[in-house]
Formats: C-alpha cells, sequence, structure tokens
C-alpha cells in the first residue's frame, strides 16, 4: 500500500490503508492493535487453526459469548482472523507474503520464540524492509529476567507498584486490573506511530520495542525520580487510608455515613475551616501534614463519617475543594457526567452475537469513533485474505 497516500487521504480515521499483523495474543500485544484498529488500520490477527489466542478461553468470569471471553471480546473487535500454522511450510510461505504486503506487524512472544519461527525483525526485514515491528516482552532480551513469564501481577510486584499501594504496615496491593498489559500496549501504539512518521519522512522501517516492566517503570517516573533525587530515600506509606505515598494529608478516600469520599490536595486549616473540624484548624505548618499526616488523616476520617457523602459535597465542592465521589460502577454509569462522554458501542458478529463494550476513547476533529464489527471467530477472514492479498 503507499504509505504517503493512505495517511494524507480524506478519510474519518486517520490510520485507514495501514495494515497490521497481529501476531500477539492475550492482552499486551492485543491491546495495541485494538487502538490502532480502532483509529482505522486494518488489523490482521494471526491465529492458530482450531484454538487461535489463547486469550480465547482466559476467563474473567463466568460469562461465555459465543464461545469465547469476554476479555477476547473486548480487546479484539474490529479486527479480522487468518489461521496459520507457522509450523507449516505452506502456511508460512503464505504469511510472508502477507508480510511483504503489510505495514506493521505486532508480536509478544517469548524472547527466543519468534527467532525460532523465523519472523524475527531481521527474518522480517529481508521480506520487507519498510516494516514497523513492534515486539513486546516481559522484562526485555537481556538480563536475568528476560525468560521469565510476562504476566501482569508477577511484573506489577517485581515493579515496586505493588509495594506503593495499600495502607503502611498491612500488604502491598496490586491495582485491580491487568495495568502491565494495558501500557505496554499504549506504549506500543506510540512507537508505532512515531515510526510510522518516521518512515514517512525517510522510508525506512523500525524495530519498536517495549516491556510490562519498562511500561510499569515509565509509569511511576514521577515518583521514582523523586527517589532518585532525594538521597534513594522510600516514601513511607500512611498507615490510615493510603492513596498515594508521596503525598502529605489530606490525600486519600473516606468513609461517609453512606459511602466513600475522595479528597485530593487541600490547605488543612482551611479544610478544617470549611467542615468544623476545629481540631485540625492549628495545623497550619505544611511540614506537619506529612509528618503527622496519619494524626490528621485520622481526625477527619472520624469526623467525616458522622455525614453523607453528598453532605460534604454540597460544602466542599462550591468552595473549589478538590473531591469527588466514589463511585462504583452503576452509579458511574447513571451519572450524566458519564453519559455525555458516549463511551458505550454495541458490536455485533456474523452469527448474530451482539455484545456492549467501550469505543476508542480517542476524538480526533470532534469525531467519535466507533464500529460494530466484534471479535472475530478463528479463520473467519482466511479465505477473504488469501484473494485480496492474493496469497
Amino acid at each position: 500500500m503507499n504509505l504517503k497516500g493512505a495517511l494524507v487521504s480524506i478519510s474519518k480515521k486517520p490510520l485507514e490503508g495501514i495494515t497490521v499483523l497481529e501476531f500477539s495474543q492475550f492482552l499486551s500485544g492485543p491491546a495495541a492493535g485494538l487502538r490502532l484498529s480502532d483509529l482505522g488500520a486494518n488489523v490482521i490477527k494471526i491465529e492458530r487453526p482450531g484454538s487461535g489466542d489463547l486469550c480465547r478461553t482466559l476467563y474473567l468470569s463466568d460469562t461465555d459469548l459465543g464461545g469465547d471471553s469476554t476479555l477476547f471480546h473486548a480487546i479484539n473487535r474490529n479486527k479480522k482472523s487468518f489461521a496459520a500454522n507457522l509450523k507449516d511450510p505452506d502456511d508460512l510461505s503464505k504469511i510472508k507474503k502477507l508480510i511483504s504486503k503489510s505495514d506493521v506487524i505486532t508480536q509478544n512472544f517469548r524472547p527466543g520464540v519468534i527467532e525460532r519461527i523465523g519472523l524475527d525483525y531481521e527474518s522480517v526485514k529481508k521480506i520487507n524492509p519498510k516494516i514497523v515491528y513492534g515486539s513486546i516482552s516481559g522484562y526485555g532480551n537481556k538480563g536475568p529476567w528476560k525468560d521469565l513469564p510476562g504476566q501482569d501481577l508477577l511484573a506489577q510486584s517485581r515493579s515496586g507498584l505493588v509495594w506503593l499501594n495499600g495502607n503502611g504496615g498491612e500488604a502491598p496491593t496490586p491495582m485491580g486490573l491487568a495495568a502491565a498489559d494495558m501500557l505496554a500496549g499504549h506504549y506500543m501504539v506510540e512507537g508505532i506511530l512515531s515510526s510510522l512518521i518516521k518512515l514517512l519522512k525517510t522510508g525506512e522501517g523500525s524495530l519498536v520495542e517495549t516491556s510490562l516492566m519498562e511500561a510499569l517503570l515509565d509509569f511511576q517516573f514521577e515518583v521514582l525520580t523523586t527517589y532518585l533525587n532525594d538521597g534513594n530515600r522510600k516514601p513511607v506509606r500512611s498507615s490510615y487510608n493510603n492513596a498515594h505515598a508521596y503525598l502529605s494529608a489530606p490525600y486519600g478516600i473516606y468513609k461517609t455515613k453512606d459511602s466513600f469520599i475522595a479528597i485530593a490536595m487541600t490547605p488543612v486549616p482551611g479544610l478544617g475551616e470549611l467542615l468544623g473540624l476545629k481540631s485540625i484548624i492549628d495545623f497550619t505548618d505544611q511540614k506537619e501534614w506529612f509528618t503527622k499526616r496519619d494524626e490528621i488523616k485520622r481526625l477527619i476520617g472520624d469526623w467525616l463519617i458522622n455525614e453523607t457523602t453528598q453532605h460534604w459535597l454540597g460544602i466542599l465542592q462550591p468552595a473549589d475543594i478538590w473531591c469527588a465521589e466514589v463511585l462504583e460502577w452503576d452509579k458511574m454509569i447513571e451519572n450524566e457526567g458519564f453519559k455525555v462522554l458516549d463511551m458505550f458501542q454495541r458490536i455485533k458478529r456474523s452469527d448474530g452475537l451482539d455484545i456492549e463494550t467501550l469505543r476508542c476513547p480517542i476524538r480526533i476533529n470532534n469525531e467519535i469513533f466507533k464500529s460494530n464489527i466484534a471479535a472475530p471467530r478463528v479463520g473467519q477472514h482466511t479465505d477473504e485474505i488469501i484473494k485480496e492479498y492474493a496469497l
């Protein structure tokens, strides 16, 4: 395809005309493919015949949607599926022809696997010198961690992120979602898009690499920079309502009479005046907001529990205090602030499967990008792709 023509063509979606081959499974690589497809790229998912992406059977709940997990449907919408046995010479020949006519490849095999197949960057570059080749690993391709399982919880635990969360004196707490996978996928998109711009300017392809660990370290760049330039002094998690190990009182989430309220950075004496909490008004020394953080937060917590969240919001929000109700999903969805974002979309598969999910979160020229195409069945588009690309 003509990259220059694709990028400057008049189109709602900026990546229309870009072909992406996704040799990825589970979450991180497919998350990158999801965003590229949302932005208009033609993403062809290369799957093993029969079983396909292992994520098809990675269930987050006991809900099955047309033979696949909800997770697979969420992260593989708007893609095509090409079934190929990469150990079969005939299938591999078709894949190499497809590579010669593609723009981007993503893969997230363990180090060494893609080399054994013969589809590593150096091999692929001989087929298509202009290819933008994206590779995601667990911990990079060097060092003692490189062959360890690139699994989200394990990466979170090694990165220090888990240690930052939870109350001091209690067990470290992981994030309640696959943060490493999602972040690595999005960083991969950044690298791919910048490399496509380089290709447009120079005609040269690129190898784009990231890992779950690098993604999580960058996610912590703010606090790690503080640590590195503060004599390697580790932060101390608050033992009461910890929300950010480096931030002073009142930063945290507090129980009220009926739910929870979040309060961010704000001067403690001023907060005391607004709340009618005399016991914290005298904390005028900002250093004490940290050195006596837990004491101050307990005083606030013992006070806020006496009234409802809406009562406190009615006092704090008009005074421009940074605060928010802690919403569970059902209440969030009912809120007008959520509704105006128009985040939901319905996707449908050729067999009639109908699923509700979220749309691409990016708006370009005031356009919201939606697509009603669901994740494919294994090999659903194999014949179509063979014909289209003359394989």
